[in-house]
């Protein structure tokens, strides 16, 4: 009997399906694509309706020879690339590369790396899926049309190097329009009124004002606060009403890609990027020991929640043997899946409950512990009963004023002993204990305190937020959510502050120009509605031509005008005078990102680095701000600012070309022991002073600076 054989895209992948196979199969990996789009030309024909061009991806040639060596005699041929639809590419492009003729080729799903995954995927074979390849043909080809043609026209209208994707531009440009959302905030002044109450038996609590006459009430200034108190004098605060009732929470659903990002932004602090090459690795297979090679959870990239029947029934039996029967819901919880979701896949979960993130400390990395270990303890909690809360309202009554106090109790804790879902905002403060009381029971007015408040403009968005507005909006889909993000921050669209996303300038002009230009790809429901489509065609119900036909109808239009119409941006105005010579500054864009520099450029070469404020406004960053750092030419007024040349950064007077001198070490602002010179510069280890007459230096002193 020969070998069969199986061909799969990772070595890693292989390698754990090659130990679980034995000698009954060869395991070969293509190590990723095998064939694509060219690199530097369109590769799209579109005077023959989008017909592509596929070549062989360079270094593949030698993998291409490898495979067809391998296959050699051999009848049946498995294919196993990752059950989604860049492995369904992967999976035809290997057929076509191995030819029809001598080979009968069967597509294999593998969910899971396990035994029992393995042998059902195997077991169960399925044909090539057309309509899925051609889904992917035509995204391909869309990003495309849309990269390689919009690309070039933003190196000539603002900048060599530019980018702009079909998704990743809509992405960018929910960045910007929240920036200007919160830029273009007005606070608006609002009170609260809050009653320190003491009844019969401790604690005293605190209730807020919330209604007046029956009313929602809404304080608006302090003229309004005064009155009130004014009318709450000597009025008795009276209970109207207890209401106590149980609250039950149920568990999140199991991971699914969009919901793992988010999560693992929160808790882990990772970027989507990394949680998915993380998960990669813990899905190809790990080492443990003896065991070999396993895969420790089931495939990464899904949109369902949907969960194996044996999965569940494993879950439930560990949760009933390390819990006991209380937490055990009578039946499995089911869980919606979004809208559009592949019910043929899983949720992301751990191949076996059993396997506790403790005992595989010995054998995973930090970050592959860490992440196996929020995806266990999600899966676990999601198959076990909700948490029961007692929830207390008091209603207090004075005069025409009602005010209310809350308190949860946890009666029953349930899923919240393995794992709580991270909040999208901070949690407030918890509400203290409420004493026990009786309606119509006159409490002791201690205190009633106002406060002040202001609303506060939208938060910017994380990498996390960003994803789910993403996924609400239906642009993109989880297995590109990473790739969208890690471009905006590559590209310098977007850098990553404390504060969450903020869009650079350079993020600001390409957006505004894409908008203004290309108002059909810049809109998140145009962009959601070809996402529907492009699941149509995996569906077999709509042609990718068909699609692409109507796409680049009105696109190639709108490219045509904006090729004459877009107007070059080649720098954004600041509005700042030059320190140097007192012409506008203007924002530019270089290889390290963005800065400022003199608009008389190259007749001066002032140049500076610059943050942004909450309001929007452009801030010089020390030590490029004029008059910390003196010239040390005698009798020179002139301060020293940051330049930069093709030979790199240097710091010279803003008194050129009257005064020349400059150096090329950096400042310290620290003043010279000697002679109490405001500043020193660094030259190699030491400090050194800038002032020739003086000439002190210092190793020590660089040390003691720099720690």
């Amino acid at each position: 009997m020969s070998k069969s054989l199986l061909i799969v895209e990772s070595p890693t992948k292989a390698k754990t399906l090659q130990k679980y196979l034995g000698g009954d199969f060869m395991v070969r990996s293509t190590k990723g694509h095998i064939r694509d789009l060219p690199k530097n030309e369109l590769g799209v024909d579109i005077r023959r309706d989008f017909e592509p061009t596929y070549v062989t991806i360079l270094g593949k040639a030698k993998v291409i020879q490898e495979l067809k060596k391998a296959a050699a005699g051999i009848r049946d041929i498995y294919l196993g690339p990752d059950p989604d639809r860049e492995g369904e590419a992967i999976a035809w492009h290997i057929a076509e590369a191995l030819g029809e003729n001598d080979h009968r080729f069967h597509r294999v799903l593998l969910m899971e790396l396990t035994p029992k995954g393995i042998r059902e995927a195997l077991e169960h074979p399925v044909p090539l899926n057309r309509p899925r390849y051609e889904s992917q043909q035509a995204r391909r080809i869309l990003d495309r049309l849309v990269g390689y043609q919009l690309s070039p026209l933003l190196w000539k209208k603002v900048k060599t190097g530019l980018s702009a994707g079909r998704v990743q531009s809509v992405a960018l440009r929910l960045v910007v329009d929240r920036e200007r959302a919160i830029t273009a905030f007005v606070p608006e002044e609002y009170w609260s009124l809050t009653a320190c109450l003491a009844a019969a038996q401790p604690p005293a609590f605190e209730a807020r004002l919330v209604q007046y006459q029956g009313r929602e009430l809404k304080i608006t200034g302090a003229a309004q606060v005064d009155e009130i108190l004014e009318a709450l004098e000597g009025v008795p605060f009276r209970v109207s009403k207890v209401a106590v009732k149980p609250q039950r929470r149920q568990p999140a659903p199991p991971f699914i890609t969009s919901s793992l990002q988010m999560e693992a932004n929160r808790k882990l602090r990772f970027p989507p990027k990394k949680t998915m090459l993380v998960a990669q690795r813990l899905y190809e297979g790990v080492e443990l020991g003896e065991e070999g090679p396993v895969g420790l959870i089931t495939y990464m990239r899904t949109d369902s929640t949907r969960v194996a029947a044996d999965a569940v029934e494993e879950a439930r039996r560990f949760i009933g043997e390390s819990f006991g029967a209380p937490y055990l819901p009578k039946s499995p919880p089911r869980y919606k899946s979004p809208k559009g979701a592949q019910e043929a896949h899983e949720a992301i979960r751990p191949t076996s409950v059993f396997r506790r993130p403790g005992d595989l400390k010995a054998f995973l990395g930090k970050d592959e512990l860490a992440l196996y270990e929020l995806i266990w303890r999600r899966f676990v909690a999601s198959q076990m009963a909700p948490a029961v809360y007692q929830v207390t309202t008091v209603e207090v009554s004075a005069g025409d004023y009602l005010f209310r106090a809350s308190a949860s109790v946890l009666e029953f804790p349930g899923f919240t002993l393995v794992y709580q879902e991270s909040p999208e905002t901070p949690a407030q403060e918890p509400e203290a204990k409420l004493p026990p009381v009786e309606p119509g029971e006159v409490l002791e007015l201690k205190d009633v305190t106002p406060q002040r408040h202001f609303t506060k403009p939208p938060p910017r968005f994380t990498e996390a937020s960003l994803i789910k507005e993403l996924e609400v909006q239906g642009i993109g889909r989880p297995s590109t959510y990473a790739t969208i993000l890690s471009n905006l921050q590559d590209r310098n669209y977007v850098v990553k502050e404390k504060t969450g996303l903020r869009p650079t300038r350079l993020g600001m002009v390409v957006s505004d120009l894409l908008v203004q230009n290309f108002p059909d790809i810049m809109d998140t429901k145009f962009t959601a509605r070809m996402e529907s489509d492009l699941d149509r065609i995996a569906e077999a119900e709509l042609s990718w031509r068909q699609l692409l036909r109507d796409f680049y109808g009105s696109f190639s239009e709108q490219l045509e005008q904006a090729k004459a119409a877009m107007p070059a941006v080649k720098r954004v105005p600041t509005g700042l005078s030059c320190p140097a010579c007192g012409a506008e500054m203007v924002v530019r864009w270089g290889k390290n990102g963005e800065f400022i520099g003199c608009s008389r450029y190259p007749e001066c070469t002032y140049t500076a680095n610059f943050t942004v404020d909450a309001r929007g406004q452009i801030v010089l960053s020390p030590p490029d701000r004029a008059g910390e750092l003196p010239c040390p030419q005698e009798g020179c007024t002139g301060t020293l600012v940051k330049r930069r040349s093709r030979r790199g950064v240097f710091y010279g007077c803003s008194r050129y070309p009257e005064c020349r001198f400059l150096v090329n070490k950096e400042p310290v602002l620290h003043p010279c022991p000697e002679c109490d010179f405001p500043w020193m510069m660094k030259k190699g280890r030491k400090l050194v002073c800038p002032r020739e007459a003086c000439g002190y230096s210092d190793s020590a002193m660089s040390e003691a600076v720099n720690e």
